[in-house]
């Protein structure tokens, strides 16, 4: 007999008008305020949504099995992301069409998969935000186990329920649902830096001194 073990939701939200404030700034920005952690390589945006902007309902799947995340789907509140655990799998779809138009149905605010889609055409046309690792026309199984609401691992990167999920072109990141008003003054201090840099280099006054450390060594090269 199948199984899924649903988790109870975190006693503390983080506040609206935090999420929105995250959600001004890129990923990169998010990621280097955040020490350069806490992304998700190699997820990429495959909707008519490049961007993603919501706190996460986890979901952990054996690879290649999707029971769970069609409960996940039943359960999800509206405008939560499923943060989907799908170990990194390319071979088996775990959604495709007909979850995607269910999740915009029940008002998902969108999908991060660790794992691969299918009905790319479809999903293309979407108004809901879709990130995953690949593309698979193969279907999954629907046996599970699963879990949803707790901790899962995404490209290498913990993520838990009620944490915040930023997306863009560049990727995902994540921010511990205890750490997005730190996360909001490490990229405010990055964004601050990049202007700085972008008008050094206006004014052809751009430092780098880690660059300017690097000891060179000349090598004259015999023609053969």
């Amino acid at each position: 007999m199948s199984e899924c073990v649903l988790y109870s939701r975190p006693r503390t939200a983080v506040p609206d008008d935090q999420v929105a404030a995250l959600g001004r700034f890129p990923t990169a920005a998010i990621s280097d305020g955040q020490g350069r952690v806490g992304g998700a390589p190699g997820l990429r945006p495959i909707s008519k949504v490049p961007t993603l902007l919501g706190t996460a309902l986890t979901v952990h799947t054996r690879p290649g099995d999707n029971l769970a995340v069609h409960l996940a789907l039943d359960v999800a509140q509206p405008g939560e992301i499923l943060v989907i655990a799908g170990g990194g799998d390319r071979e088996r779809a775990l959604i495709g069409g007909l979850a995607c138009h269910y999740a915009v149905k029940r008002g998902l605010g969108g999908i991060v998969l660790d794992g691969a889609a299918r009905d790319l055409d479809e999903l293309s046309e979407l108004e809901l935000p879709i990130f995953v690792l690949d593309v698979s026309h193969q279907g999954p199984y629907k046996d599970g186990p699963g879990a949803i609401g707790g901790h899962v691992s995404i490209r290498g990167t913990s993520v838990d329920t009620g944490d915040v999920v930023v997306g863009d072109r560049d990727g995902v990141v994540f921010v511990p649902r205890g750490e997005v008003a730190r996360a909001i003054e490490g990229a405010a201090a990055i964004e601050a830096n990049e202007k700085r840099s972008m008008a050094a280099i206006a004014a052809d006054t751009w430092q780098r001194p880690w660059v300017d450390a690097i000891t060179v060594r000349h090598v004259e090269r015999e023609d053969s």
